[in-house]
């Protein structure tokens, strides 16, 4: 390793360092999302089942279900209809199969709000099943998408949005307000959060009217998210340094974003990102602002849990070993008299 005739290290050594990292994170970022998403597989899709699954026809159409997605229908029975559809605003389970008696026809109730791809999944299946096997079935749709968003992808994109700018900014802050005091630096984080969060609510809503959005919560959950990514990479930098782009990427892009749920389903994404998405800020988000837009008067407070747990960890990180954070600026000396 040369150096420079001042006594450097020369530029070509971190420019070298950088070129294959850029090389292999371009390679792992289409890696991950072409994994989770290119070919979706169902794996155990939780279904309802009500009066009469004990009729021959209800037990062929599910059998042949579960033969035509090559997966289990994780069936849980209710006593009546009130009490299944409860379990589907509360997205315990993705659709209702049920047998009236007297030999009507079958119906799949699926509920699109609950996961786009797999009411499409189960309705395309249905039909397929019901005429192999013979057996009437009617599908319809509990919960459709809102007409600004028919392939529900909105919901990820806005919280994908708020994943990135918020990390970014964060990485903004620790280039050009280097000499932000930890405080200080919190603070700023916490302002962008708020305005980047309204922000981009009021434009996905007002603006373009893709979405109807419970306004305060959903700006809640994205500010919230924002400020939650600006801080694990502030976590990140006061460890690591300048190299803290690269697990601050590695955790909410590489790995959260294909394992949130937002583009494609958790029960058709592989098992492993289906239960780890649920534990990272970037499925929390989604999760959290999916029941706030589809299922309002069901939020549960896990999402909240998990993005709060990481901020707190990424703040607490920052302010015991604060020393270490490249910025910061050094306290006034008062002069003795």
């Amino acid at each position: 390793m040369s150096d420079s005739p001042r006594g450097e290290t020369s530029p070509f050594v971190p420019a070298t360092v950088l070129l294959v990292l850029i090389a292999a994170a371009a390679g792992l970022f289409a890696g991950s999302y072409t994994y989770a998403m290119a070919n979706p597989t169902p794996h155990s899709i939780p279904t309802a089942v009500i009066r009469g699954y004990a009729e021959p026809a209800a037990r062929r159409f599910v059998d042949g279900m579960e033969e035509a997605l090559g997966a289990s229908l994780k069936l849980r029975t209710y006593a009546d209809r009130a009490a299944a559809l409860r379990a589907v605003d509360e997205q315990e389970v993705f659709a209702v199969v049920e047998a009236p008696a007297g030999g009507r026809a079958l119906t799949l109730d699926v509920s699109g709000a609950s996961g786009a791809t797999v009411a499409q999944l189960l309705a395309e299946a249905a039909a397929k099943v019901g005429r192999a096997t013979d057996t009437p079935v009617v599908v319809r749709d509990l919960n459709p998408l809102q007409k600004g968003d028919p392939r529900g992808l909105a919901i990820f994109y806005i919280s994908l949005a708020a994943v990135i700018i918020g990390f970014v900014g964060a990485i903004q802050l620790s280039v050009h307000a280097k000499a932000l005091n930890p405080l200080e630096r919190i603070a700023f984080i916490v302002a962008s959060a708020v305005l980047g969060g309204f922000t981009i609510a009021a434009v996905v809503d007002w603006w373009l009217k893709a979405l109807k959005l419970p306004f305060v919560e959903s700006w809640f959950i994205l500010a919230l998210t924002m400020f939650t990514s600006g801080m694990v990479f502030t976590m990140f930098n006061t460890l690591i340094g300048r190299w803290a782009m690269l697990p601050t990427w590695g955790l909410m892009v590489l790995l959260g974003n294909p394992s949130s749920g937002g583009a494609v389903s958790w029960p058709l994404l592989p098992s492993p990102l289906g239960t780890i998405g649920r534990w990272l800020p970037p499925g929390a988000s989604v999760n959290a602002q999916h029941t706030a837009v589809y299922f309002r008067g069901h939020q549960h407070a896990f999402p909240f849990l998990v993005l709060a747990g990481w901020a707190l960890v990424s703040c607490a990180v920052f302010v015991i070993w604060r020393e270490r954070h490249p910025g910061g600026r050094p306290a006034l000396q008062v002069p003795e008299a």
